[in-house]
């Protein structure tokens, strides 16, 4: 699949038609779901021929495929559990409902981590996600879906969701481009809630121009969302020129565990954007230590309360006939999966009476400190911080499966950003033994604009 700007270019001018652009999409898809091995990016899908109005818009007549946490009201809306399979959303989100006002074709809803909670797309009640490079291999998680659908050539970008890293991790397992923006950039209205205060929508393409443009299209305030800003988007131009930008390379990210291979291409990617006029400077984040555990107390603590609501009277598919309202309760909730009930279970003890002061707030004055230590680097005259995304590439089906804490790892550089609620991007850097490597860039708080052109520049300087 082409990128977006070549296939409105090609659309524009008549060369092609939208239907084609749906049948290409549909041989990809039959390819990627074939032989003994699929990597089943879908849930649902209809690729099939439409007769289209002629649209207009950035986005008119190309396809996009959306995570299945995010709702549209013409596919069913799963979150990829069985408490909610067939439940289909009387109304679109409100980055659903822009992208189909810019023109967009949603072509269907991608698989996920049960609720978003996992990082590896394993925790499906619909099957696994394959890694298109590796079918022995995870792409990722929890929009690891939405990466393999990129990946594979289906549709040139999807929208995905992040809580610690859920776009950026399998973004960079699969070789694409994965945006997650600033803390309210983008409203979370029609998104179903994993952590309140960490949940964002994003976006995975081919390109970080095609990030960029899907981004403009998703973001922006909304009354439905009070957490969404009034800030206006920034423009991204395409200029990625890297003369006189200020890098910041922080050691934290750079620990002994780091993959040797990862290492070096990210050492090669920041010798690239020096030879293109940037300055590479050391930098600390000191209490990047503290992230991965506090992640989890906040994620876990606010996932128990927004999945209280799942209890088979309010939300989630009943059981049925039960004998009593306790049996209701119970046998309805008992439909989650394994890691919804290991996070859900944590959270419910964090919150606790005598465990709220002990561990959700010292959680909280830890991520103060994370978003502090980002704040001063950027204070200093840093343009935007490298980092590797992921400390090593994609690990195989099943490796981590019966250790939980092991494939939380593969988030420790992801995490930081999302409690900081500051812009990240990954983009692909190379490749170890055949599998992509990610190189995640971090920019200020609203910072979009130079993110981009910080990544366009990599990009350009890396082909």
């Amino acid at each position: 699949m082409q990128p977006i700007a070549s296939l409105a270019r090609s659309l524009h001018s008549g060369a092609i038609a939208p239907d084609d652009i749906l049948r290409e999409a549909a041989l990809a898809l039959a390819v990627a779901d074939s032989g003994p091995d699929p990597i089943h990016p879908f849930i649902q899908s209809n690729l099939t021929e439409r007769s289209f109005i002629r649209a207009t818009g950035a986005l008119a007549g190309i396809p996009i495929a959306v995570k299945d946490n995010i709702a549209t009201v013409d596919f069913p809306t799963t979150c990829g559990s069985r408490i909610l399979e067939g439940y289909t959303s009387p109304f679109d989100a409100t980055a659903v409902k822009r992208l189909r006002a810019a023109g967009a074709v949603i072509v269907g809803k991608t698989n996920l981590d049960e609720f978003g909670m996992g990082s590896s797309t394993e925790y499906s009640v619909f099957g696994v996600t394959r890694n298109p490079h590796d079918r022995s291999r995870v792409p990722g998680g929890s929009s690891g879906g939405s990466a393999a659908a990129v990946a594979a050539g289906i549709v040139p970008a999807a929208l995905g969701s992040e809580t610690g890293g859920s776009v950026r991790q399998p973004a960079a397992f699969c070789g694409v481009v994965g945006l997650r923006p600033t803390y309210g950039r983008v409203s979370r209205s029609g998104l179903i809630a994993f952590a309140s205060s960490l949940d964002q929508v994003g976006v995975l393409a081919r390109t970080v121009a095609d990030a960029a443009l899907v981004q403009s299209v998703v973001a922006g305030h909304d009354q439905r969302d009070s957490t969404s800003s009034r800030r206006q988007l920034p423009e991204f131009d395409g200029d990625g020129d890297l003369d006189g930008t200020v890098i910041g390379v922080p050691g934290e990210y750079f620990p002994d565990h780091l993959d040797p291979g990862v290492r070096s291409l990210c050492r090669a990617a920041l010798r690239r954007m020096e030879a293109c006029g940037a300055t590479i400077r050391e930098v600390s984040l000191p209490h990047t230590r503290l992230a991965i555990t506090a992640y989890h107390v906040i994620a876990g603590a606010e996932a128990s309360s927004n999945l209280a609501r799942f209890d088979g009277v309010r939300y989630g598919a009943s059981a049925i006939d039960p004998p009593t309202p306790g049996d209701l309760y119970e046998l309805t909730r008992a439909r989650f999966g394994p890691e919804v009930k290991r996070r859900i279970l944590l959270g419910t003890h964090l919150l606790s009476h005598g465990h709220g002061s002990a561990h959700y707030q010292r959680a909280q004055k830890a991520r103060a400190l994370v978003s502090l230590d980002f704040d001063y680097v950027f204070a200093s005259g840093v343009d935007a911080i490298f980092t590797p995304t992921t400390p090593a590439p994609a690990f195989r089906i099943g490796e981590h499966i019966g250790d939980p804490a092991s494939m939380y790892g593969s988030d420790e550089f992801t995490v930081p950003a999302s409690l900081a609620g500051v812009p990240a991007l990954s983009l692909p850097i190379g490749f170890r033994d055949g599998l992509p490597v990610g190189g995640q860039l971090i920019c200020g708080r609203w910072e979009e604009a130079r993110l981009m052109r910080i990544a366009a520049g990599l990009e350009t300087a890396l082909l």
